[in-house]
């Protein structure tokens, strides 16, 4: 028969031995991480344009806010380019998911919808070319987002969603709303899906806004609530400069609470031209 030895105790220098190890450990699992985050959002601040297009009668701004939380930066983006036939390029869009992994997918989506743009002059046809380039990848990542073009001859915007919050708009005159034109979903859901394009020629001086969901929903905060604060927010100020409205825009993130990374872009313009162009 096998006795058993008698469990020592476990003395004080013992607990604080263990105590030692499993701090140091929890403490190296922190700087990782920490280090992981700051890469996510250097790396996400490096890809989004140092500046965007502007020409007379149009003026651009847009603002970015990390995450309240580290963990959740690394997915939204705002561009802005010029293309081929002298129209302007905007999206602004969100990727599923955070991390350095979001923020490379994001760069990824930004310089793919750029290409994509520069060969095909309808939004919906954007979407849809970058939707199937997105499904070749074979990502687990997919992300909604919004294209515009605007075209300086005819004074249109025309635009597309594939799963994305709707824009806002103001005009000086007193006008406003909330563009629920119809979309798709998201890029890099489905092979085939389509994405319905509204044209809009602006015809009265205003503004134009658009916005990640960041802005404008919070743990506690619904989304109608958010995009109700952010129509207030642009009514009262679509005259201001447009880097001054996409600053007063962020803010509302502030007050939804927002743990996610947020964006928004504005687009201010002149009245069309009596003649179209």
């Amino acid at each position: 028969m096998t006795r058993r030895r008698p469990i020592r105790p476990a003395s004080a220098d013992d607990l604080l031995t263990e105590l030692g190890r499993l701090t140091a450990q929890a403490l190296e699992r922190a700087e990782l991480q920490q280090a992981r985050v700051e890469l996510a959002e250097a790396l996400q601040r490096g890809l989004l344009p140092a500046a965007l297009p502007e020409l007379p009668g149009l003026r651009t701004a847009a603002r970015y806010a990390p995450a309240r939380h580290g963990l959740n930066i690394g997915g939204d983006w705002y561009d802005g380019f010029w293309l081929p036939d002298g129209a302007l390029g905007f999206s602004i869009g969100d990727v599923q998911g955070h991390d350095v992994e979001a923020a490379a997918f994001m760069g990824q989506v930004r310089v793919g919808l750029r290409a994509v743009a520069a060969a095909a002059a309808d939004p919906g046809e954007v979407l849809s070319r970058a939707n199937e380039l997105l499904l070749s990848m074979d990502t687990r990542l997919f992300a909604t987002c919004s294209f515009l073009r605007f075209d300086p001859e005819t004074w249109e915007l025309t635009d597309a969603r594939a799963g994305h919050v709707p824009a806002v708009w103001a005009t000086d005159d007193g006008r406003f709303g909330i563009a629920q034109d119809e979309g798709g979903l998201p890029l890099g859901v489905l092979p085939g899906e389509g994405y319905p394009v509204t044209r809009r020629r602006l015809t009265a001086a205003g503004a134009f806004v658009l916005v990640t969901d960041g802005v404008v929903e919070g743990p506690s905060f619904p989304i109608e609530a958010g995009l109700e604060q952010v129509t207030r927010v642009v009514r009262a100020g679509v005259g201001a400069d447009p880097g001054e409205l996409a600053a007063e825009v962020i803010k509302v993130a502030d007050l939804t609470g927002h743990t996610d990374d947020a964006a928004v872009l504005v687009l201010r313009h002149d009245a069309a031209p009596p003649d179209g162009g």
